[in-house]
C-alpha cells in the first residue's frame, strides 16, 4: 500500500508541480493532549482535526484545524469518510469500548492504536502479569479480589504493602492508582475503594520507576525514547499519584541504553506477532535487585513524552501513517535534539479534582521559546485566556543536553502567571538516570 494516496503532478498557474496532497490525520481526544500532539503533526504539513470526545478542554485543539464535537457528532467514522482522512490518532484506551470502535476498525482508516486482542496488554491488568509469565519477564506478585474480604484474605496471607489499581484500565475506572508504602496503608485503602470492578493488587517494588516507549510495525520493535514520569502531585515526589504526570523527561534512546526494551518488550515478539500487533507500546518498570521488572504496559505514545517524541523525529506524520498501516519502518531522528523536559501548570485544587476553583485570568509575560500547549483553558469574551479547570497548560522543551531542556522548559513556565496555580521545581533531581530514586 503506498504511503499517500496516488496524485497526478499537474502545473500550477506559476508552472511549478503541484505539492502531494497533506497527510489528513484526525486526533481523537482533548485539550493539551490533542493541542501538541496536533501542532507537532500540522507543523511538518499535515492535514489535522479533531474529534472532541470529552466535554471541556475544546479550546486549545481548535487552534491547530478543524475540531468536531462528539455531542454534534456522535460518532467520528462518517467524519473520517467524509474529510478522506488517512489516520486517526486515538489518545485515550477506552476509543474501543465505544459503540462506533467496530466501524472505525472496519472503515479501512489508519489506527495508530493497536486493535482487538493486541489492546488486552493495557486494558488488562492480569493479562499483561499472565503475559510476563508465559515469557519469563519479571513482574511483580499479584493477585485480584472481587470485593473487600478478598482483598483483605490477600493482603492477610502476604503482609506486604501492595499498589492498588482497578483491574481493567481506563481513565473512567472506580479506582485509580493508589501506592501504599506499607501494610497499614495498604490496609486503610482497601476499606475505602471502590470494589465494582474489584482490585488488582500489585506488590510494590519502590520507587526506581522508569519507562521505554517504542513503536512496533511490520514485525519489528523501533525504539524511540526511555522516559520518566513525575507522577506525585508535589515537589520531592510527595502527596498523592495524580490523574496525569506533572512532568516528564525523555531521552533519545533509539539503541535501548538502557536495556528496557530488550528485557522487558524484545521478549513478547512471539505474542506481538500472534495478535497482530502495530502501534506504540510502552512499558513502566521499577528497578529491584539490579533487575528491572514490568508495572505495567500501555499502548499510546505518551501524555508527556508523545508530542516530544514527535518533535524529535523528521517525519513524524510519515512515521504514523506507516505505523498505522503495520509497514516497515525507518526511523531519523532531528540532529541535537537528545533529550526533553515537560513540565505541568497545575490549577487550583489539583490534584484534588472534588475542589472547584473559579475561573480565573491567565497572564502571559514575555515570548516563549519552546512549545506551550494549553490544556483547561479558553478565550474569553474580552479575548483574553481563563482558565476553565485544574490543568493548566503543558511546557516541553528539546535541547542537546538534559539540563538545557530542563533550564528552558523552567524559564518559559515561569512566563505564565494563574492565581492559585503551582508546578513542581525539581523535575529532573531525583529519579534520573533511569533505576535511581
Amino acid at each position: 500500500m503506498p504511503l499517500v494516496k496516488n496524485y497526478e503532478v499537474k502545473q500550477n498557474k506559476t508552472g511549478l508541480a503541484a505539492s502531494p496532497p497533506a497527510n489528513r490525520i484526525m486526533v481523537l481526544g482533548v485539550g493539551s493532549f490533542a493541542h501538541s500532539i496536533g501542532r507537532a503533526l500540522a507543523d511538518t504539513g499535515a492535514d489535522v482535526s479533531t474529534y472532541l470526545t470529552r466535554n471541556y478542554g475544546h479550546f486549545a485543539p481548535s487552534l491547530v484545524g478543524k475540531t468536531f464535537s462528539h455531542e454534534t457528532f456522535p460518532s467520528p467514522v462518517p467524519l473520517l469518510s467524509k474529510n478522506k482522512t488517512d489516520v486517526a490518532i486515538p489518545q485515550s484506551i477506552d476509543w474501543a469500548m465505544q459503540p462506533w470502535a467496530k466501524n472505525m476498525v472496519e472503515s479501512g482508516v489508519g489506527i495508530f492504536s493497536p486493535t482487538g486482542e493486541a489492546m488486552r496488554i493495557e486494558r488488562e491488568r492480569d493479562f499483561a502479569r499472565e503475559l510476563c509469565a508465559r515469557f519469563k519477564i519479571p513482574f511483580p506478585k499479584s493477585f485480584v479480589a472481587s470485593n473487600r474480604i478478598e482483598a483483605e484474605k490477600v493482603l492477610e496471607k502476604n503482609p506486604q504493602p501492595f499498589v492498588i489499581k482497578n483491574p481493567l484500565c481506563s481513565p473512567t475506572s472506580p479506582v485509580h492508582t493508589i501506592l501504599c508504602e506499607t501494610v497499614s496503608d495498604t490496609r486503610a485503602w482497601l476499606r475505602q475503594v471502590n470494589y465494582a470492578e474489584g482490585v488488582f493488587l500489585q506488590e510494590y517494588l519502590g520507587r526506581a520507576e522508569a519507562g521505554h516507549i517504542a513503536l512496533v510495525s511490520g514485525g519489528e520493535i523501533h525504539s524511540l525514547v526511555t522516559n520518566q514520569e513525575y507522577k506525585y502531585a508535589f515537589n520531592g515526589n510527595m502527596g498523592i499519584v495524580a490523574g496525569a504526570p506533572l512532568g516528564g523527561l525523555i531521552e533519545r534512546d533509539e539503541n535501548d541504553k538502557y536495556g528496557l526494551a530488550r528485557e522487558l518488550i524484545h521478549p513478547l515478539m512471539p505474542w506481538l506477532r500472534e495478535a497482530q500487533y502495530h502501534g506504540p507500546l510502552q512499558v513502566t518498570a521499577i528497578k529491584r535487585g539490579g533487575k528491572w521488572h514490568v508495572i505495567e504496559y500501555n499502548i499510546r505514545i505518551g501524555i508527556t513524552s508523545g508530542p516530544m517524541i514527535l518533535r524529535m523525529l523528521k517525519k513524524p506524520a510519515e512515521i504514523i501513517l506507516r505505523t498505522a498501516r503495520n509497514e516497515k519502518l525507518k526511523l531519523e531522528f532531528k540532529n541535537k535534539l537528545n533529550f526533553g523536559c515537560s513540565l505541568t501548570l497545575a490549577g487550583y485544587g489539583y490534584p484534588f479534582t472534588q475542589v472547584r476553583g473559579p475561573q480565573l485570568p491567565l497572564e502571559v509575560n514575555g515570548k516563549f521559546d519552546c512549545d506551550v500547549w494549553w490544556n483547561e483553558v479558553a478565550r474569553g469574551a474580552d479575548g483574553k485566556l481563563m482558565t476553565t479547570g485544574h490543568r493548566i497548560a503543558d511546557v516541553s522543551a528539546l535541547a542537546p543536553t538534559l539540563k538545557t531542556a530542563i533550564a528552558k522548559a523552567y524559564a518559559n513556565i515561569r512566563k505564565i502567571r494563574v492565581a492559585g496555580s503551582y508546578f513542581r521545581t525539581d523535575v529532573g533531581q531525583s529519579l534520573w538516570p533511569p533505576g535511581t530514586v
